[in-house]
């Protein structure tokens, strides 16, 4: 367990002598307990709002803006609750590496749009399309964390579709 924490903060065995700044703005001033338990309720908040966003959705009128709304909120709780596990700064430079950069922009503009259509531009279909963009923008954001994944993905939709 001590190994997985120090792979998840970023730690090696000669960053025993850190300054009381850097674990600030690492965000490991934090106790392990405390830092898991802030993920789960992040996350655990996240699925709550994606489905609850499912559930708005069968709404007469508003309930598309909703769904959008609720969706966004769903996946920004998610993507925050990372935060707590590796910290803020080693989050962002995670984000912003060159194998998830693209990723990372398609997400976040799919995100902001999803809001922006729903609710300057009152276009509850172009929320939608939006949000099906995301959708798979986050997907290919997350499966960047696992090595080889996306070859794999690539790979099997290569063998289905020849």
């Amino acid at each position: 367990m001590d190994k997985l924490k120090k792979v998840l903060n970023g730690e090696d065995s000669s960053a025993d002598d850190r300054g009381a700044l850097s674990e600030v703005i690492e965000g490991s001033s934090l106790g392990w307990g405390t830092r898991v338990k802030g993920f789960l309720l992040c996350f655990v908040g996240g699925i709550i709002c994606s489905i609850l966003g499912v559930c708005f959705l069968w709404i007469p009128k508003r309930g598309l803006i909703l769904f959008a709304v609720f969706y966004s909120i769903g996946n920004i709780s998610s993507i925050g609750s990372t935060l707590f596990l590796m910290g803020p700064v080693k989050q962002l430079k995670k984000m912003f590496e060159p194998t998830r950069l693209i990723a990372t922009i398609v997400m976040l503009l799919c995100l902001v749009c999803t809001l922006c259509s729903a609710f300057w531009w009152k276009k509850a279909g172009l929320a939608l399309i939006f949000c099906v963009l995301q959708f798979f923008a986050m997907t290919w954001y997350s499966i960047s964390y696992i090595p080889f994944a996306r070859d794999a993905v690539v790979k099997c939709f290569t063998t289905c579709l020849a």
